[in-house]
């Protein structure tokens, strides 16, 4: 095994990509409505795996650039990981790598000769090495199915990797690179890819390739060149999946493909009940028609018309047939005598009021009911019209002008009077009938005038 070989597996593995990205499971018909939305969270999904692999160990990367030995060898290698799918694409790895290491100097150098080095050969048993990865699906959106059934993948992370390199001078004797024959302990940075096959709901075929860069020189034992250590690790291995059966694996889930057989059942089921809404509306519309077709134009729908052919402008009552017409009313003419007008002006003439108050005397109490009932047998209307002399302030005497024709009024609806036959008005001192600079012309102004009609 030689890196030719590696560089050729790697690029048949992305070659083979496109054509394998097909799903297994094809989508059902287009009128069956998802089980599933877009993406309604993780716990629909199994989100947890663990996986076990094993494959080739060796030390060089495909990258470029050689350790400290001038052949490699391939050696076995075992891994195991556990994972926790975040999203459709991401995913967290622990990864947990073992085996070997070795190499040699038999390889020839670009002059013919072997190289002059005081090592022959080392060995290093990579007792463990720990890492923690960001695991990316490049694959995981495509047009064709709601579930991928291969996936490209590629992972970075960081760890640490114990090891124990021995050495085999020229003389083939061999010696611990540490005397004390302690594990070294040293910074490791994995980079990777691979290839993800679905076997079914619950087992995945993983194929991948990582390489790991060492913050040191030591991993095969001999400080020689600027550059520090690297390896390899091309595996093949089994992850299973675990949840609840039925759950479908989120790192296979498509969401482009999920949402688009979402809105392609919406889009059916909206124009399932665009049609029912359809036939539904010409329903109504003729059972509408039926219901408002007038056609004598009386207002009332042929539906309930007892009495059609009504002719125009006729009123009708809510069968359609039409109103009796009513009598035209009678006007009763009002005849106002004099001795109507009398009976007014006594009561005008024996009006009195309390000082300065709207409180009416008793002594004027006779002609009022006198003017009361002449209202009711008559059923005349009486407008009372309060007035003041000037003596006072002038909103004190608008005010005080209305309360009196307002008290007249409240005396006379209590004799029985229709109140909305009565009209009582104040007009303060606006309105004087004689001068105000004298007693005799006060008196005359302060008044309430009756006017009956």
């Amino acid at each position: 095994m030689n890196k030719s070989i590696l560089w050729r597996a790697a690029c048949l593995l992305i070659a083979t990509t496109p054509m394998l990205s097909q799903a297994q499971d094809q989508p059902s018909t287009s009128a069956a409505v998802p089980t599933a939305k877009l993406f309604s969270g993780p716990s629909d999904y199994k989100t947890w795996s663990i996986g076990v692999n094993g494959g080739v160990l060796a030390p060089v990367a495909l990258t470029g650039g050689s350790n400290d030995f001038t052949k490699w060898k391939g050696s076995f290698g075992y891994g195991a990981y556990v994972k926790y799918q975040i999203l459709h694409f991401l995913a967290l790895r622990a990864d947990y790598v073992g085996g070997k290491l070795q190499a040699d100097n038999s390889k020839e150098l670009g002059n013919g000769s072997l190289p002059n080095r005081p090592y022959k050969s080392y060995e290093t048993k990579l007792n463990w090495s720990g890492t923690l990865n960001a695991v990316f699906n490049i694959t995981t959106i495509n047009w064709l199915s709601r579930e991928n059934f291969v996936q490209l993948y590629a992972s970075v992370g960081g760890g640490l990797a114990g090891y124990k390199p021995t050495l085999t001078r020229t003389d083939n004797t061999s010696f611990a690179y540490k005397a004390d024959d302690k594990a070294i302990r040293e910074l490791i940075i994995p980079v990777g890819a691979g290839l993800k096959f679905r076997l079914s709901e619950f087992i995945n075929l993983d194929l991948g390739y990582t390489m790991y860069y060492t913050d040191g020189d030591n991993l095969d034992g001999y400080n020689y060149g600027p550059n520090k250590d690297k390896y390899s690790y091309g595996y093949a291995g089994l992850e299973f999946a675990l949840g609840k059966k039925g759950r479908k694996q989120l790192q296979w889930s498509n969401p482009a493909k999920v949402m688009y057989d979402e809105l392609e059942a919406q889009k059916a089921s909206l124009a399932a009940s665009l049609d029912a809404a359809n036939q539904n509306n010409a329903r109504l519309t003729a059972d509408v028609d039926k219901l408002t077709k007038d056609a004598d134009g009386d207002g009332v729908s042929d539906f309930f018309d007892k009495c059609p052919g009504t002719p125009a402008n006729t009123k009708v009552d809510g069968s359609g047939c039409p109103l009796p017409v009513p009598e035209p009313p009678k006007e009763e003419k009002i005849v106002i005598t004099e001795e109507d007008n009398r009976i007014v002006r006594e009561a005008i003439q024996n009006l009195e009021f309390e000082f300065a108050k709207a409180s009416i005397k008793t002594s004027s109490y006779a002609a009022l009911d006198r003017v009361a009932e002449l209202l009711k047998r008559k059923n005349l209307n009486l407008k009372l019209s309060g007035h003041t002399d000037n003596v006072g302030s002038k909103e004190r005497n608008l005010a005080l002008s209305r309360e009196r024709a307002e008290s007249v009024k409240a005396y006379l609806v209590g004799k029985g009077v229709n109140a909305s036959k009565i009209e009582a008005v104040g007009y303060g001192m606006t309105q004087p009938i004689a001068s105000n600079k004298t007693a005799a012309g006060r008196q005359k102004n302060r008044r309430v005038e009756f006017t009956i009609f």
